[in-house]
């Protein structure tokens, strides 16, 4: 592949990148159902990711997510506040905390993630099978890179 048309592909990847975060954005403040907003974006990340990986100190949940401790303490603080985490003595430990999420936390969690879900099925719905499962994997693979990147730094 030549570097002009290398740079003309990254180009594009460039844009469509930032197009998919801004119009993704306008998306999620336009759509008027209440699923939608029962959660923000940083509290529906991480009730996500206890939901996928179980309980976790905010060390270890601010490495996953890459985000600074004093950040996620302070989304884990509201989070609680909210009673959608609870804090529990870390058992490998007995100085630290684990966060998990409430029943409410999931059933928020989950009411937001079908909310989504339906919405990208409507969104989607002229796409074919192959399409959607094409789209799925690249976009787990942009993000896989993203993350090994911000890793390295």
């Amino acid at each position: 592949m030549s570097d002009d048309h290398d740079e003309s592909t990254l180009g594009r990847i460039e844009t469509e990148v930032a197009l998919l975060m801004r119009f993704g954005e306008a998306t999620r403040r336009a759509t008027g159902t209440a699923e939608h907003r029962v959660l923000d974006r940083a509290a529906y990340v991480i009730l996500r990711h206890l939901d996928n990986a179980g309980p976790q100190n905010v060390s270890a949940l601010a490495a996953q997510l890459n985000l600074d401790g004093s950040t996620v303490t302070r989304q884990v603080s509201a989070l609680q506040r909210d009673g959608l985490i609870v804090r529990a003595p870390d058992p490998t430990d007995g100085r630290g905390t684990v966060i998990s999420p409430t029943a409410a936390g999931l059933q928020r969690m989950a009411a937001v993630q079908t909310a989504r879900t339906r919405l990208y099925g409507d969104m989607l719905a002229d796409w074919s099978d192959e399409d959607r499962a094409t789209l799925a994997t690249l976009l787990g693979r942009l993000n896989q890179a993203l993350v090994s990147r911000n890793r390295r730094r």
